[in-house]
């Protein structure tokens, strides 16, 4: 996966102060077999000034699934619905100049990125993984769900800046990642869903600024 701190530092390269990660998971059932979530693993890359301080993630499967968190609104954040719709473009045109088909947007997945945007930002954490301890892709398949489809798979790439940042400066970052630049270009994707929130005086991780929190949630089934 190369080196994170590099990484990170590539991704450093922006007037906003922000954070970034990213991870992938496929689930694959085989006719008759019992449902069983595939070997996963988590691809991280964090800003040099956080490198130190916030741990890589590690996903597991469970026996025990938690409910996800309902959606709620949250008072002091605003969602950036115009933001969302050029980020979901950028990422379209970026796979299109790349050969790859462009994605399309899924009110699921839509919902399962403004939950977790708003959730990180009203409780102030930064994480794949939902307060509760829902594991990340447990949270996405509660709102997209596998169906009786035989394949699904979903991906994730997390951003937060202070105070706000363009769809342009997003890609840039999860470009010069290559854990984020893998998910933009899986070949598999085939659904989209992203929540930009603005929140002011956000506390936790984010020790009360005024942050802008991204949720990009990637999936396919079939």
């Amino acid at each position: 996966m190369g080196d994170p701190d590099a990484a990170a530092d590539s991704a450093c390269v922006t007037r906003a102060k922000a954070l970034l990660v990213a991870a992938l998971l496929v689930l694959a059932v085989v006719p008759g077999a019992t449902a069983a979530p595939a070997r996963s693993t988590s691809l991280t890359a964090w800003c040099a000034q956080y490198a130190t301080n916030l741990p890589a993630h590690s996903l597991a499967t469970s026996l025990i699934c938690p409910a996800a968190p309902k959606q709620v609104a949250v008072q002091g954040q605003t969602q950036l619905a115009s933001l969302n719709s050029q980020i979901a473009s950028a990422i379209n045109n970026f796979r299109r100049a790349h050969g790859l088909v462009p994605l399309r947007v899924s009110r699921q997945l839509n919902a399962s990125s403004l939950q977790h945007s708003q959730e990180m930002g009203a409780k102030g954490y930064f994480a794949h993984n939902s307060a509760n301890g829902t594991l990340w892709w447990k949270r996405i398949r509660h709102y997209y769900p596998q169906g009786h489809n035989t394949y699904w798979t979903v991906g994730e790439n997390l951003l937060f800046a202070t105070p706000t940042i363009e769809a342009d400066a997003a890609m840039k970052m999860w470009i010069n990642s290559p854990a984020h630049l893998a998910n933009l270009m899986n070949p598999v994707w085939r659904n989209l869903g992203v929540s930009a929130v603005h929140v002011v005086n956000a506390g936790g991780v984010y020790g009360g600024a005024t942050v802008t929190i991204i949720t990009t949630d990637f999936g396919a089934r079939h």
